[in-house]
């Protein structure tokens, strides 16, 4: 049985008519979320459970689609929090009910811890995209020198970046050989140091997924260590982040190194229930590596696994991470479903990145990571000025 939210969307505008009609600040936030319209689509129910469903669900208030083995649940988060208390329910509904109360959407995580300190989300957070590698499909070559690397991550900074993320190993479509340890690590290090002297409050995050290049490079004075296959190729990561008090962010892909930017694996029935449960499971296990959930970010890997339709699809359905109750990165920067949509080369995707950041925004990603700050900085800037925090 597994239940995905559909929809969350802000309810600022009721919070608002509250407090111009003098509520306090704390109940009229209470009861805007209350009545905050929300839907869940639940499959893998038994004849029994639809059986007892809809009656039970009819009593509260609830709007109820079936079909064979599977519903759709919606209404205000109050009714359906009424639903979500299993001592109430008939015996059929107990599993049902308590799966719906895990799956509704979470408090926001008010920030992400890393080894640099705290970063608070209560704003959008701009990760610029620093790739110090030859061969990246949109800048492959361009700061694979130390100077030229050096220089570009001044201009991300000035341009609006709380976070550099330097990347030492292409994850293209296309490639046929894995970077050893000891290339990546001659390519990120000399970066990291660079940057360390030259902004000693930047936070700067490594996307590996070599345990030894983590180590390496956390001591070196990264903060947080950007996982793109959540904890799947190597297991010793979690262990590693734990260790040296780091964030982590887990992005979801499927298949090895050289496959995850490809469609080997893109097959879902249920692109983001299934996105939802894997992060999950990396969750719970980098939590059982002693990783706090303070530190841990997720990140629904955009342009990973997926074929076009289902980035979109996920892309718009990112309350189903959001629910997790860590900080959702997304990184739609110049990536190809864009390049579909917009019908826009990788170096004029820009434009397309921005607005994807306004409106990731409004359905909860709090950190985006980019290539091109500015356009998403101003994009984002009025995502919240409208859509609120």
């Amino acid at each position: 049985m597994t239940v995905t939210p559909l929809a969350a969307r802000s309810s600022r505008a009721v919070l608002e008519v509250l407090r111009a009609h003098g509520w306090d600040a704390g109940l009229a936030a209470t009861a805007s979320d209350g009545l905050q319209s929300l839907a869940f689509h639940c499959t893998g129910l038994e004849p029994d459970v639809l059986e007892a469903l809809v009656p039970f669900a009819g009593t509260l208030g609830l709007d109820v689609v079936t079909g064979d083995g599977w519903a759709i649940l919606a209404g205000s988060r109050a009714r359906l929090s009424a639903f979500a208390r299993p001592w109430t329910a008939p015996a059929a509904l107990i599993q049902l009910t308590l799966d719906l109360g895990q799956a509704m959407p979470a408090e926001p995580a008010p920030a992400w811890r890393t080894a640099r300190g705290s970063l608070p989300l209560d704003r959008p957070v701009l990760m610029g995209i620093l790739n110090v590698t030859p061969d990246s499909f949109s800048d492959g070559g361009r700061y694979a020198g130390v100077d030229m690397a050096l220089a570009q991550a001044d201009a991300l900074v000035e341009a609006g970046a709380t976070i550099v993320d330097i990347g030492g190993e292409s994850t293209r479509p296309g490639r046929t050989e894995a970077v050893p340890a000891a290339v990546e690590l001659g390519r990120v290090l000399p970066v990291i140091e660079g940057l360390t002297a030259r902004h000693p409050s930047l936070v700067l995050t490594v996307d590996t997924v070599k345990s030894d290049v983590a180590r390496a490079a956390l001591a070196a004075g990264a903060a947080a260590i950007n996982d793109v296959t959540a904890l799947r190729l190597d297991p010793a990561m979690a262990a590693t982040v734990a260790t040296a008090g780091a964030g982590l962010v887990l992005m979801h892909s499927r298949g090895d190194i050289l496959e995850i930017a490809s469609y080997a694996h893109a097959t879902y029935a249920d692109v983001a229930g299934e996105v939802a449960a894997e992060l999950r499971g990396a969750i719970g296990r980098a939590q059982a590596a002693g990783v706090p959930a303070a530190s841990i970010a997720v990140d629904p890997g955009l342009g990973f696994s997926k074929t076009v339709e289902q980035n979109i699809e996920l892309f718009d359905r990112l309350d189903a991470l959001v629910a997790l109750g860590h900080p959702v990165v997304v990184g739609p920067s110049r990536k190809r479903f864009l390049g579909v949509v917009t019908g826009q080369a990788v170096d004029a995707r820009d434009r397309a990145t921005a607005a994807a950041c306004a409106l990731a925004w409004e359905r909860g990603a709090r950190i985006f990571r980019v290539h091109e700050v500015a356009g998403a900085r101003d994009a984002l800037s009025v995502a919240r000025a409208v859509g609120g925090p």
